[in-house]
């Protein structure tokens, strides 16, 4: 039996947590990203400042009478800060993000039946990727996926050997390390800086729908649960009432960020139940089925007025 080690670090534990489910090269990405001396001096400063302006901006774009944005202002404003002041591994994790959440939207398309929906085909592998629009665009599968789906009807759960797993492979991801640069600043610092051209660029409607796309991960979460029937995914969603709450004065980065780990958490777990499926181990300990508005419930027959959400069938 082995000696418990006496004075371990937080770092030591992160990295050994056998309850983070992240893939383990990428892990050691968070915490190598984490303990970058910007973390500790610029962030906690940085944090405040961003968004107390960012506050100043939205409210100053809502009491404006002309609308007006800037899109291709802000990805070459953002390109530019990322290749020459953002660390290359902060940089990966940036990229890798983006390629995360497209594979788990098309998770989600694959396995609820979805007919004459094109799958989301936005899977950049280095920062030019990010360029052309791809942070709006990037937000706007998420309400095209969810759209597609709740108009399809009552998602239910399919079988182990009838769910596809095949897009969840992640290609090489270039974050251009040949570029030198001026500062090494860690992702939430970085992404604290980023906040403020992202409120300027954007209309104040874009930037509240940028926002109100993280709290959907509590939908995409329910539909992964019900078509897979594992309740783990349920585990890792944010307040169920976030979905329909709209609220665009929050602390942006830390949603950002806490997205960000909440899809890796969730992509790591549907990696391994294809290994299960693949090996004849999947086993599914609960069944549930998510109903899609008001008209599947009936066509379900249940009444109308009934809660929205899971159904155990």
């Amino acid at each position: 039996m082995s000696e418990l080690a006496a004075d371990p670090s937080l770092w030591e534990v992160m990295a050994a947590d056998p309850a983070t489910p992240i893939d383990p090269a990428t892990l050691r990405l968070v915490i190598s990203d984490q303990r970058l001396a910007s973390r500790a001096l610029l962030y906690p400063w940085l944090r405040s400042c961003s968004r107390l302006i960012v506050t100043v901006i939205v409210a100053g774009k809502r009491l404006c009478p002309v609308s007006f944005s800037a899109h291709v202002t802000m990805d070459r404003m953002c390109l530019w800060f990322l290749r020459r002041f953002v660390a290359p591994d902060a940089v990966y994790l940036l990229i890798r993000h983006f390629i995360i959440e497209t594979n788990l939207l098309n998770f989600c398309l694959r396995n609820t039946g979805v007919t004459g929906a094109a799958e989301v085909s936005l899977r950049p592998v280095s920062l030019a990727g990010l360029g052309n629009g791809a942070v709006i665009e990037h937000d706007l599968n998420v309400y095209r996926t969810l759209l597609a789906i709740g108009n399809s009807g009552a998602v239910r759960q399919a079988t182990a050997a009838g769910l596809d797993f095949g897009m969840l492979a992640v290609p090489d991801i270039d974050p251009q390390r040949q570029f030198r640069r001026l500062l090494n600043l860690d992702i939430q610092t970085a992404l604290c800086l980023m906040n403020i051209p992202f409120a300027f660029c954007l209309t104040a409607e874009q930037y509240r729908r940028a926002v109100h796309s993280m709290r959907l991960d509590a939908s995409l979460l329910g539909i992964i649960a019900a078509v897979t029937g594992d309740s783990t995914f349920l585990a890792w969603a944010p307040g169920a009432a976030g979905a329909v709450r709209v609220d665009s004065n929050a602390d942006v980065p830390a949603m950002v960020y806490a997205h960000a780990v909440r899809c890796e958490y969730v992509h790591a777990r549907l990696s391994r139940l294809a290994g299960d499926a693949a090996a004849g181990e999947y086993l599914v300990t609960s069944e549930y089925r998510l109903d899609c508005g008001s008209c599947c419930r009936r066509r379900a027959g249940q009444p109308a007025g009934s809660a929205h959400g899971q159904g155990v069938a």
